[in-house]
């Protein structure tokens, strides 16, 4: 028989933190007796603000390439809605005439930043990638560089 680890003592009992289904849950044991708290999802820390430069040398898998290759950095926008498109149709369609709002409006937004994604355009060929990354409150590409103690204000 190995030695069992145990939990972190926190000042209110032992603490674990475990994963089920991918729900995240939280053990306390306080006095012998166990707690579980779950929740949708773990503490997503985001970034206040992300500084990029406006070239970056990185893989093109394009058939031309197939190397590292210097990039044009754009960030991705969403395009027009399409008024043609068979979703939009179909709504416009119920929607006229008398009765209102017929489908749900959607009001329980949880997010408060989106994913920024960067298009990347190969200098050499011309392909568009693109690439995501983390969350971020601001965001801008080719701002000036922070240096060794020194502000930007």
């Amino acid at each position: 028989m190995g030695l069992k680890r145990r939990p972190v003592l926190t000042y209110l009992g032992y603490l674990k933190s475990f994963t089920i289904n991918s729900v995240f849950c939280k053990q306390r044991f306080v006095r012998g007796r166990r707690h579980t708290i779950f929740t949708r999802e773990r503490e997503i820390r985001v970034a206040k603000m992300v500084n990029i430069p406006k070239t970056k040398k990185t893989y093109c898998k394009n058939k031309e390439c197939k190397k590292h290759t210097l990039h044009k950095v754009t960030q991705y926008k969403k395009g027009k809605d399409s008024l043609a498109a068979q979703g939009k149709r179909r709504y416009d369609r119920k929607q006229s005439g008398y009765g209102g709002q017929t489908k749900p409006v959607f009001h329980k937004k949880a997010k408060t930043t989106k994913k920024i994604v960067l298009r990347l355009q190969c200098q050499t060929c011309k392909h568009f990638s693109q690439h995501s990354i983390k969350r971020c409150k601001h965001f801008e590409i080719g701002g000036d560089k922070k240096g060794k103690g020194t502000s930007l204000f």
